[in-house]
């Protein structure tokens, strides 16, 4: 199976401390001006994912959604979550932290392109990550 994003060890390991201190969370990119095309990540309890976001799979458990119109952008790319040092200008959960997470990507190969073919598109809507 071809996963459409993943995560750095370095992003993994913020998940799990943030994981710690907030309890189950879950990310959402949106797209859009500044840090809207950021990865953001927020308790799952406070984010209301919306019918046309897309279920790109999960990351260490948290469930990664993506905005229906950064899908279309991205769909023939590997999202790569890693964490850099700085400051984002968004509610996202790691701020405090001093870092925030970024969006690395690769070009799939062709016969991942057709496994995902295979696969079918991806579900979208709050229930597609149950």
């Amino acid at each position: 199976m071809t996963d459409r994003v993943t995560a750095t060890p370095a992003a993994i390991d913020l998940i799990r401390r943030l994981r710690q201190m907030h309890g189950p969370v879950m990310f959402h990119q949106s797209g859009g001006c500044c840090d809207g095309s950021a990865p953001m990540c927020f308790r799952r309890d406070e984010f209301k994912v919306g019918e046309h976001d897309v279920f790109l799979g999960q990351i260490d458990g948290a469930p990664f959604y993506i905005g229906a119109a950064q899908f279309e952008y991205w769909a023939h790319t590997q999202l790569i979550i890693d964490v850099v040092p700085g400051r984002g200008a968004s509610f996202s959960l790691e701020i405090p932290e001093g870092v925030r997470f970024l969006t690395r990507s690769r070009v799939f190969s062709d016969d991942e392109v057709s496994a995902l073919d295979r696969q079918g598109p991806p579900p979208t809507g709050p229930s597609a990550s149950l």
